[in-house]
């Protein structure tokens, strides 16, 4: 049975997943402030890191404001947060303590999806708890990009699997909003694969419909790229669709429904052919990201959300798509997607260059929240390789450095413990410095016969990355107060 949602409802349902979380384990755990600290060689890399941080930090907002704990997460002067950026910024601000932060952000966008939005939540909230007036006039005259839904069940996975808190998965309130998405919300503004190039112009549109009014006319918007006004669909729209079905079926697996798994595994799959089918130029070896309502292709802003939902397989057309990144003019929130995206390719220094440029005081834009953010993330997620997979209780790391001599994260909260790693040329040394267990993979770039752990020679397991090129790792249990150094030839 569905039930329908207003404000009113919203507030108790939020209230009561917070009472839940704050009996957990999970909850005591982080009730403190997380200080992460790096530190490297490299001089400039650890000023980027620490301007990041810095800046970063100055967009937690006060816990006691009428929203509850929220960080700033859309344009400064707003005192607001948007779908897009704290999807982007949520596992940064668990990097910097900011858990209770996410954990009630996500509340106010999950529990406030509703049928007389047309199965939407709110963009953007402000510090107020209201949904921002910039974006929201009532519940038929809105902005809405259509990405936010399938963005938001894709950031529920990854904070599940960097933080262990099993919440983000499971709570009934999650739970309605993944199978509201999935099925309601496809129906309703017509994204079933067959229909991403016939859709009609302004699905669900206000009646009397009035173009000029952009609660209206982006009441649905089928992209992140807003400038044009007669889209169809953005490629962008198609691999958010992708990889939520992807994520959502490793969410079903999780909570131990594998035949429900099967059956999303091969719907994302549908979409993926779709996009390789239709969105890729191949006169100019890049993917189109968009589509008109007059049946035309063209390109602009989308190639980072390519890359971002892993939606390529073909490693050629991924070198086209980098290619094009590397070539645009980009903003700044497309720019601090960058990084890590980089670092996951094979193209380390293209994500260090740009890291120092976002991090220089010289560079315009440069206090837009998602920035400072995304340094982080390239730096941890991206140079130093980190990565968590909660179900195995496992943290992988790979370094992603190339010549610095070493470079080391400490204090960091990852699944629900502390840690302490350091990078160096041939090696790595990891510190669980929690009270539980931990498994780490320490992985490095290319194929050996063997990893020296703990005084001992281990024979290594291999994997190909996204780019096929080999990588080398054995998995290491680290006991609470153990620190374990790994080294290859």
């Amino acid at each position: 049975m569905i039930v329908k949602n207003t404000i009113v409802t919203s507030s108790k349902v939020f209230l009561l997943f917070v009472v839940l979380l704050g009996l957990t384990g999970w909850g005591r755990l982080h009730a403190q402030h997380s200080s992460i600290q790096f530190l490297s060689s490299d001089n400039a890399l650890q000023t980027a890191f620490y301007r990041a941080k810095e800046m970063a930090l100055s967009y937690q907002g006060k816990s006691t404001d009428p929203v509850g704990p929220w960080y700033e997460a859309a344009l400064p002067e707003r005192s607001a947060f948007c779908i897009r950026d704290v999807s982007h910024q949520c596992i940064p601000a668990e990097m910097l303590g900011m858990h209770r932060e996410n954990r009630n952000m996500f509340t106010h966008f999950l529990s406030n999806i509703s049928e007389s939005k047309d199965w939407c939540t709110f963009w953007e909230m402000n510090k107020y708890g209201k949904p921002a007036p910039e974006d929201y006039r009532n519940d038929t005259a809105f902005w809405y990009n259509l990405n936010a839904n399938f963005e938001l069940v894709h950031a529920c996975w990854r904070l599940y699997n960097w933080t262990g808190d099993s919440s983000y998965i499971a709570h009934p309130v999650a739970k309605k909003f993944f199978q509201l998405t999935m099925h309601q919300y496809i129906d309703r503004w017509i994204l079933q694969v067959d229909s991403l190039l016939k859709r009609p112009p302004f699905p669900n549109a206000p009646q009397p419909f009035n173009f000029n009014d952009y609660f209206h006319r982006c009441r649905g918007l089928p992209s992140y790229y807003e400038s044009l006004s007669d889209m169809q669909m953005g490629v962008d729209l198609v691999a958010a669709i992708y990889r939520s079905m992807i994520s959502y079926a490793g969410i079903l697996k999780t909570l131990g429904d594998d035949a429900t798994a099967s059956i999303f595994l091969q719907k994302a799959e549908a979409y993926r052919q779709h996009l390789e089918a239709n969105w890729w130029d191949a006169s100019k070896q890049r993917y189109n990201t968009w589509y008109n309502n007059k049946g035309v292709f063209g390109r602009a802003e989308g190639d980072v959300f390519l890359l971002w939902t892993d939606a390529l397989t073909d490693t050629s057309r991924i070198r086209g798509t980098l290619d094009a990144m590397r070539s645009g003019n980009w903003n700044v929130e497309n720019l601090s997607y960058a990084p890590l995206q980089y670092c996951k390719y094979g193209k380390r220094k293209e994500a260090y260059e740009i890291i120092l440029h976002l991090t220089n005081p010289a560079t315009k834009r440069r206090e837009y929240p998602e920035v400072s953010f995304g340094v982080l993330e390239g730096i941890v997620q991206g140079l130093m390789g980190l990565s968590a997979d909660a179900a195995k209780n496992r943290i992988r790391s790979i370094n992603n450095l190339g010549s610095s001599r070493f470079s080391e994260i400490s204090n960091l909260s990852i699944l629900g413990n502390r840690i302490r790693l350091k990078h160096w040329m041939k090696g790595a040394s990891f510190t669980n410095e929690g009270r539980k267990p931990l498994w780490w993979r320490a992985a490095f770039h290319g194929k050996l016969s063997y990893i020296t752990a703990g005084g001992r020679k281990i024979k290594a397991s291999h994997e190909r990355d996204l780019m096929g090129n080999w990588i080398t790792y054995v998995d290491l249990q680290v006991s609470p107060g153990k620190k374990i150094t790994a080294s290859i030839p």
